[in-house]
């Protein structure tokens, strides 16, 4: 398993690194396809920096990576089929799969918008995610996001205990919101799931724009939620 992730991580850190840094202090990354190599790169980095504490670990932790999401993710390989279903079965076993799903957690990690100087009206004013400033919790009352009060109170309290900084988005109730994976596999395989995003500009753009300390951020969160999430989950009552 662990080759396949290295193959993985190697593809994918070589299209990030054809990233050009820029900035007065080179504090950003400037690239196309950031959205979503940035994320697939963090979760791969987080699941690897993390290997020496996976001997003590109660739970199974995995990094999917899947093909077109930008089209509908409704694929042989995309979020929309049953892949994510089928791999819980396998590594669970047919008997125990749903007790198994019960259980976990998914974090659908994807690029959030960051609040554009030059665009703040399309923002929320108290919604305005900044880059330098932590990952991006996002909500949406329609569930185009995922999240809801539990996930995000879990992975906030990890933030919390790993002095991670975190931020909130929620879209203005009269403009279009996109959408993630998230939604896609919470109502495909009723696992719990929170939609976090590395704040960026121009997205979808030739010339993607991210914060080189939010990525850090990034990988700080993602290695905590697969060291901390089972003692968390294990102390956590839900009414």
């Amino acid at each position: 398993m662990t080759p396949i992730l290295l193959l993985s991580q190697v593809f994918v850190l070589f299209l990030f690194l054809c990233s050009i840094d820029s900035g007065a202090a080179d504090e950003f990354i400037s690239s196309a396809r950031l959205d979503n190599l940035c994320m697939s790169f963090c979760s791969l980095e987080a699941l690897l920096s993390t290997l020496a504490s996976l001997g003590t670990d109660s739970l199974i932790r995995v990094v999917t990576l899947f093909d077109h999401e930008e089209v509908g993710s409704d694929s042989a390989q995309g979020a929309g089929s049953n892949m994510m279903h089928t791999l819980f079965t396998r590594i669970s076993g047919a008997d125990r799969v749903h007790s198994a799903i019960r259980k976990s957690m998914l974090v659908s990690a994807d690029m959030a918008h960051a609040c554009h100087p030059n665009y703040p009206e399309k923002h929320e004013a108290n919604h305005r995610p900044r880059m330098h400033e932590g990952l991006v919790f996002k909500f949406n009352a329609k569930q185009r996001y995922a999240t809801d009060a539990v996930s995000s109170f879990i992975l906030k309290e990890i933030a919390r205990c790993r002095k991670v900084p975190v931020q909130h988005f929620c879209v203005r109730n009269d403009v279009g919101c996109g959408s993630t994976i998230g939604p896609i596999l919470a109502s495909n395989t009723g696992i719990r799931v929170i939609d976090v995003g590395v704040p960026q500009f121009a997205m979808h753009s030739i010339r993607e724009l991210c914060a080189v300390d939010d990525v850090a951020h990034a990988v700080d969160l993602l290695a905590g939620f697969f060291e901390d999430f089972a003692s968390i989950d294990n102390n956590l009552k839900v009414d």
